[in-house]
């Protein structure tokens, strides 16, 4: 016999099983608002993580970008090793393909792991381009193992937790992201319950983020999340909250590019819910509006500019809360290719 179920029992059983399982959808709440000429829907729960999705139109539309990621494994990018902690060199050796660098990307190797400062386009057969760079592993320097000292040869990290965003893009300091980086050891030691600095380079981040237990522990939200995005061909970006305070987001200029590098922002934020974990704590859902107020920034936030390259601008937008860093491409009349928000508090 043919069990027949009505269909709110339908709807009843498929939300518990969903609680069950720790992730709820963007429809469960219904929860949707505009944000200027972003919308936002969501919540996406899994854990202590929340994750909203922003939507909007491509403003770059058509254009294409290789990914760092992409173009190290390829071989179309080399980034080269200079022996200055905080400035490297990169080079697009392809014919054809530009590449989209992020900050906050981790580039592995050389005389030691460092994360790229600024975000830039790095144009066809461009020649050697100096980029800003931290050094995220201190101690090291000279070759390690196999891997080559005078170059970079994978970017599959970023870094995680905001205090090493800010460090990195606000502070500028490097002594801060040498802290930073102290810290997010300790805190994913704490939550996976084993120590996750390496016996190769124990200052390294990067070798941190490739323990087997933080990758235990990340692959579980990553499991649970990275489909979120899919059916939603208008999603540009996305917003996330821990332990139920708004954390940070990022927009950018094409659902296209924005969906290459998702699978390398959402493994960050998991890193940093597993970093924050506080265990047996339950926490109250970060609301649309609440997103949606960080979103639209602060009137009264101070603006500065920065030109990176003659075709990259950095516009600086900072509150007593907040704080936003516009990548804005001169070549295409000032178009924002990204927007990254990071709550300060």
């Amino acid at each position: 016999m043919k069990l027949r179920l009505p269909a709110i029992g339908v709807s009843c059983l498929l939300l518990a099983l969903m609680i069950a399982a720790h992730v709820l959808p963007a429809n469960t709440f219904a929860q949707e608002k505009k944000a200027g000429d972003y919308k936002i829907s969501g919540p996406y729960i899994y854990e202590n993580l929340t994750i909203y999705l922003v939507h909007g139109t491509d403003t770059v539309a058509g254009k294409k970008f290789l990914t760092l990621q992409e173009a190290l494994e390829r071989g179309v990018v080399v980034v080269h090793e200079t022996k200055d902690v905080n400035e490297l060199a990169i080079e697009n050796v392809s014919g054809n393909e530009e590449v989209y660098v992020q900050s906050g990307d981790i580039v592995k190797g050389g005389q030691q792991d460092r994360v790229l400062a600024v975000d830039l386009i790095v144009p066809p057969r461009s020649g050697r381009i100096p980029i800003a760079a931290f050094c995220v592993e201190s101690g090291r320097w000279r070759q390690r193992g196999g891997e080559a000292s005078g170059k970079f040869e994978s970017s599959n990290d970023r870094i995680a937790t905001k205090d090493l965003k800010l460090a990195a893009n606000s502070a500028k300091s490097q002594t801060e992201v040498w802290n930073k980086v102290s810290e997010a050891q300790e805190k994913l030691s704490q939550n996976v319950n084993v120590t996750v600095n390496s016996t190769a380079s124990s200052s390294s981040l990067q070798l941190s983020l490739e323990n087997g237990k933080v990758k235990e522990f990340t692959d579980k939200y990553v499991r649970k999340l990275a489909g979120i995005i899919d059916g939603q061909p208008d999603v540009i970006g996305y917003a996330f909250a821990i332990n139920g305070r708004v954390n940070s987001a990022d927009v950018y200029a094409s659902s296209a590019l924005f969906r290459k590098l998702w699978p390398k922002l959402l493994k960050a934020s998991a890193v940093e819910a597993v970093a924050d974990l506080q265990k047996g704590q339950k926490f109250e859902p970060v609301k649309a509006a609440s997103v949606a107020d960080f979103l639209a920034g602060d009137d009264k936030a101070k603006s500065s500019e920065n030109e990176v390259t003659s075709r990259i601008k950095m516009v600086t937008r900072e509150s007593d809360e907040d704080i936003v860093f516009e990548t804005r491409d001169q070549k295409e009349k000032d178009a924002v290719l990204h927007r990254s928000y990071v709550k300060k508090q």
